[in-house]
């Protein structure tokens, strides 16, 4: 009852973090992420026109009336957060509430006014694409409400590992606990190891090929498949040092006309979902052509479904066998 208790706190802190209106503005003010899926949405209205569309964790709205202007019949917003009832007046000032039904609740709970709808829109998208994403919510409406045929938009992610010279952040994040204020503070490296970094990472920093390490179908995928193992293989593309593997994800609307997709990696425009950065305990001195062989590995935490528990290990044959190591790391995202 206890672990059920922390489990229903941690969710609640999920959905009321979504209450203020600064998350909001963020993903509003990401230009990536929302003209995409305006544009997804708009150069497909063939696709929309007439049709019953359900946007799961609408937020304000945005995506709601971006379907109504390709032509839906009818919008079915739902969000857990109170921010939906500023949904309810921007829908109202702009003219759509005729279109659009906003229902506050979990989406597992409530009850839709239709039985079936044609096309499920959703930004369910996380850091490290799973952290604190409703993945699982968008999949049980798919189960549960789409039609046989229906579309789902976006409907393919893709996790990508690359690993990357950090050596001036890494010392000034991890090297910092060796003299604080004289006192030897090391235990705290181990906790800051464990906690990966959601930063923006400069292209000239990633020192290796990018390695496509996991692939989600949102028309197959089952919520079982988002705990997964998988190997990732990096090869090293000049001499440098290494201090972290960093991960990124790709979105693709797949059904379009003609098909849409965005990159949160640091070769593309800036997300606010950025990289996610995994330390490693030390470093790596690679050269050009050698490779690194690695497994990443995530799952949601016992405690809250919506936290991570990520290992990466990871082996480096160098040239020189003195170069050579490999580790197993534990990560937390929570």
């Amino acid at each position: 009852m206890e672990g059920a208790n922390k489990m229903a706190h941690s969710e609640v802190h999920y959905f009321q973090s979504y209450n203020h209106h600064g998350i909001h503005e963020e993903m509003l003010k990401d230009e990536v992420r929302t003209n995409t899926y305006k544009n997804a949405i708009y150069q497909n209205a063939h696709l929309f026109k007439d049709k019953v569309v359900l946007d799961v964790g609408c937020g304000t709205g945005i995506l709601s009336m971006f379907a109504v202007k390709a032509g839906a019949k009818q919008v079915i917003g739902v969000d857990m957060s109170t921010i939906i009832e500023k949904a309810r007046e921007i829908v109202a000032v702009n003219g759509m509430s005729d279109k659009i039904t906003l229902i506050q609740g979990k989406m597992e709970e409530i009850t839709l006014p239709v039985d079936k709808v044609d096309i499920i829109i959703s930004e369910w998208m996380g850091y490290f694409l799973l952290y604190e994403s409703m993945l699982d919510t968008v999949l049980w409406a798919r189960d549960r409400y789409l039609v046989p045929g229906g579309l789902i938009f976006p409907d393919k992610a893709h996790i990508y590992m690359a690993a990357i010279e950090d050596g001036d952040y890494k010392d000034e994040k991890i090297g910092f606990w060796n003299n604080v204020y004289g006192f030897n503070y090391t235990p705290m490296q181990k906790v800051a190891l464990a906690e990966p970094l959601v930063d923006t990472v400069e292209l000239k920093a990633v020192v290796t090929k990018p390695s496509l390490a996991y692939s989600i179908d949102l028309y197959t995928v089952k919520v079982e498949d988002l705990s997964f193992s998988v190997p990732f293989t990096l090869e090293c593309e000049r001499n440098d040092y290494i201090h972290a593997f960093i991960s990124w994800f790709d979105i693709e609307f797949s059904k379009c006309h003609k098909p849409v997709k965005f990159s949160t990696g640091p070769h593309a425009k800036y997300t606010h979902w950025k990289q996610t950065v995994f330390y490693i305990s030390d470093y790596l001195i690679c050269n050009k052509g050698e490779t690194i062989s690695g497994q990443i590995s995530s799952k949601p935490t016992e405690r809250n479904p919506r936290d991570l528990d990520v290992v990466v290990s990871y082996q480096f044959e160098a040239q020189d066998p003195t170069r050579s190591r490999g580790e197993t790391l534990s990560y937390k995202m929570c």
